[in-house]
């Protein structure tokens, strides 16, 4: 197999004081289960690695079992490729380019998501803000900020996110995600 550059997606973690993954450890942990090309991205659980075995679900599992070994709880994890990071940029349904970063966010879904889970919600009722449904993947436009949208407290009920792995970051780190994979070559 030859060797591709993924980012894994650490799901709630160093947020609101507990569950303290260092992103220095993080480094290391990935470099001893034989990953290259290591480095994370913020403090918020984002890292990019090469590999030359497994795949997106083998790596995340293994890198999650790890993660439970060294700090004594479970993280959820996604792991995804540069080319899949890139078709998530390219195909976001709203004009990136004129927002700020903090106005859109991805929420990564570690499957696909039925669309009928969405259905008895009633997106006119929280106009302006916005959501639409990609590939293992919800965008959500949120025009003041994530911490003050009621699409997004709406959107992650445990009836909505049930079943799945479902973790969310702003458009800046999209980008930077799939810059940092090599997803931005065309």
């Amino acid at each position: 197999m030859a060797t591709k550059i993924y980012a894994a997606l650490l799901r709630g973690v160093n947020v609101g004081g507990g569950r303290k993954v260092p992103m220095a450890r993080l480094r290391t942990l990935l470099e001893e289960l034989g990953h290259g090309g290591v480095q994370t991205y913020l403090q918020s659980g984002n890292a990019v690695f090469t590999a030359d075995r497994g795949d997106e679900e083998s790596l995340a599992a293994e890198l999650g079992a790890a993660l439970e070994r060294e700090f004594g709880f479970g993280v959820e994890v996604l792991v995804r490729d540069g080319a899949y990071l890139r078709a998530v940029v390219d195909r976001c349904p709203f004009p990136a380019a004129g927002l700020e970063g903090r106005q859109l966010h991805v929420t990564y879904f570690s499957g696909p998501v039925d669309p009928g889970r969405y259905a008895a919600l009633d997106q006119a009722a929280y106009l302006p803000e916005e959501f639409r449904l990609g590939d293992r993947a919800l965008y959500l436009y949120a025009p003041d900020g994530l911490g003050r949208s009621r699409l997004a407290d709406a959107l992650s009920r445990p009836a909505l996110t049930r079943g799945t792995v479902a973790t969310s970051r702003n458009w800046n780190t999209v980008t930077k995600l799939a810059e940092l994979t090599g997803g931005d070559h065309r």
